[in-house]
């Protein structure tokens, strides 16, 4: 009997320790992944240095870097995708302000922006604002550009406003309802209100991690800094509620106007995109009348930002400027 006794101790005991493992582990990764949101304020010194400025447009205060000759009859405007920022197009931008005034900002819900006090993550809504930061900023007609959502807000600005919109870049642009290869882990949970609801205190790195190298062709690319900014911008207060919420906005099948699209217009698809597959391009160049696709082999989802030294060469064709030196 005291044998028995002396063995369910022995093994009490081992279950309390692996047990108060258990709670420390749990403990400690709530820890590691506990992510408050965090003020615009915390995050400007090191994300919006010169020429970041900071607009009051209707009721938002928007991020916004308008670079370039100031001249330029028709400035480039360039559009963000789904949890990114102005900075995407650092690349590009690079190269494109040496003879062209090019303007981007951070859309509502995403970046150093912020949400939007209405919380109306409708394309429509966004369409209205790239409207209202263009007249603001006295833009009367620009090139359009976008990536992703950005190209879809692209696109639905050009149909609602044709006399604004020049031509139109579209960089692995949504519009055309197709099933995806892969979705982003961060988009999978934020699609799930539960889980969406816990990702607004605790945000682990990996999950950041995980979901750019899921849009990379070369996960190699993917630098820690890279991560941060991701992260960072995932931070800023309110954004990701306002994803959450963008998730839930149901929209309008509008892609056969695609084909009302009358300006001149070039397509660029990474052929490693497992998001919106190239598909999605090749529709876009059938539908729309004279448009041209390019294809780059071996990019995912964001060719401008993973490769824009070679992706902005198909720009500066398009637009007839001078190489890159």
């Amino acid at each position: 009997m005291t044998r028995r006794v002396w063995k369910a101790g022995l093994l009490a005991r081992a279950l309390l320790l692996a047990l108060a493992g258990v709670v420390f582990f749990f403990l400690a990764g709530l820890f590691v992944s506990w992510a408050p949101d965090r003020p615009r304020e915390d995050l400007r010194a090191r994300w919006a240095p010169p020429p970041s400025q900071f607009l009051p447009i209707g009721q938002l205060v928007v991020h916004v870097r308008d670079e370039g000759p100031r001249d330029d009859p028709m400035p480039i405007v360039l559009l963000h995708g789904t949890s990114d920022s102005l900075h995407t197009w650092d690349g590009w931008t690079q190269v494109l302000r040496q003879q062209r005034r090019v303007i981007r900002f951070d859309l509502p819900g995403f970046g150093l922006t912020g949400p939007d006090p209405r919380a109306d993550y409708s394309v429509a809504a966004d369409v209205r604002f790239v409207l209202a930061v263009l007249d603001h900023l006295g833009v009367v007609r620009c090139v359009l550009g976008g990536n992703s959502l950005g190209g879809q807000i692209a696109w639905r600005t050009a149909l609602a406003a044709p006399q604004r919109v020049g031509s139109l870049l579209l960089v692995d642009a949504g519009g055309y309802r197709l099933q995806p290869q892969e979705v982003p882990l961060a988009f999978r949970l934020a699609r799930s209100e539960p889980m969406a609801l816990v990702l607004e205190k605790l945000l682990p790195r990996g999950v950041v991690l995980s979901s750019v190298r899921n849009v990379y062709a070369d996960a190699a690319k993917v630098t820690p800094e890279l991560v941060d900014r991701y992260y960072d911008m995932a931070l800023h207060a309110g954004n990701r509620r306002a994803l959450m919420q963008r998730f839930a906005v149901v929209e309008p099948d509008q892609s056969a106007r695609i084909r009302e699209l009358a300006q001149p217009t070039l397509v660029l698809w990474g052929d490693r995109d497992r998001l919106i597959p190239l598909q999605a391009g090749t529709q876009f160049a059938r539908d729309i009348a004279g448009a041209k696709l390019v294809v780059f082999e071996g990019l995912g989802h964001l060719p401008h930002q993973e490769d824009p030294d070679g992706t902005v060469i198909e720009v500066l064709k398009f637009l007839e400027l001078a190489p890159h030196r």
